[in-house]
């Protein structure tokens, strides 16, 4: 298959290599849809997950199959050029190419994200701790943005006229809830944290969008997204109300309670409640 040699050719190379691949399906009218996806693809460039297993350091096994999954799917799409794929992420896709809208890209961006960590789980339980507290914060959010785009009053309650706008890819409001850099460690791996350290050190603004905002909504939020994928095992990956991907059940208790460490931070929790 084409899409997965164009996968295998960057694999071990520079990471520079998946980055243009990336970049290389955005083009023409889907460009400005592309705005999330690399900016956070740089950013784990930047932290070194996507490394070459013999560089130093080596990369992340786990980042690294989450991400070959991504391009395969999106670079098949692009080279089938309409043609039907048996693959149901391609297939999203391609309408995605076909008719572009903020609800598409997610589905797509989102279907063929969660196929990567259920299919890579046994990576997943390979990583220390803190990394894998990281990788359930990332599909929160994720799943988060596409609820505010797809099912606004799920994602923000009564400010549900807010979610196309601040959850549309092409913008750079969605920076705020897609990047990482406000609440975890621009390195790899996180030798000397734990997931604790990592709750504790979050700032007021990720506390309030994860543990005052989604955290209150998020059963909600990964039966919807199972729904919306077609993907029913998405809500396998949240237990006892808490996320739950490669996290053993005895320590679900890591994520905080939800409440807020300001009143005011407390009142915009309230503000958003389902």
């Amino acid at each position: 298959m084409e899409a997965a040699a164009r996968v295998r050719a960057v694999r071990e190379g520079a990471v520079a290599g998946r980055l243009r691949l990336a970049a290389e399906f955005y083009q023409g009218r889907h460009a400005a849809y592309g705005r999330a996806e690399l900016s956070f693809l740089r950013w784990t460039i930047a932290r070194g997950v996507l490394n070459p297993p013999d560089a130093d350091p080596p990369g992340s096994p786990w980042w690294r199959a989450v991400n070959e999954h991504l391009l395969r799917d999106k670079t098949e799409a692009v080279l089938l050029d309409g043609t039907p794929s048996s693959n149901p992420r391609v297939v999203l896709w391609q309408r995605f190419l076909h008719r572009p809208s903020p609800a598409a890209w997610y589905r797509a961006h989102n279907a063929s994200v969660v196929a990567g960590y259920l299919e890579n789980l046994p990576l997943a339980l390979a990583e220390l701790p803190a990394e894998r507290f990281m990788m359930n914060v990332a599909l929160v959010r994720v799943l988060y943005t596409h609820a505010m785009v797809a099912r606004p009053k799920l994602a923000l309650g009564p400010l549900a006229r807010l979610g196309p706008l601040l959850g549309d890819p092409r913008k750079g409001t969605v920076g705020f809830f897609l990047d990482l850099r406000r609440g975890f460690p621009e390195r790899y791996p996180l030798v000397g944290l734990s997931a604790e350290s990592l709750v504790h050190a979050a700032g007021g603004l990720p506390r309030l969008l994860d543990y005052g905002v989604i955290n209150q909504r998020s059963a909600e939020l990964y039966h919807f997204s199972a729904a919306s994928l077609d993907e029913p095992r998405v809500a396998d990956l949240h237990q006892d109300g808490l996320p739950s991907y490669a996290w053993p059940a005895d320590r679900l208790s890591i994520w905080p309670n939800g409440e807020s460490p300001t009143r005011i931070l407390r009142l915009a929790a309230r503000a958003t409640r389902p």
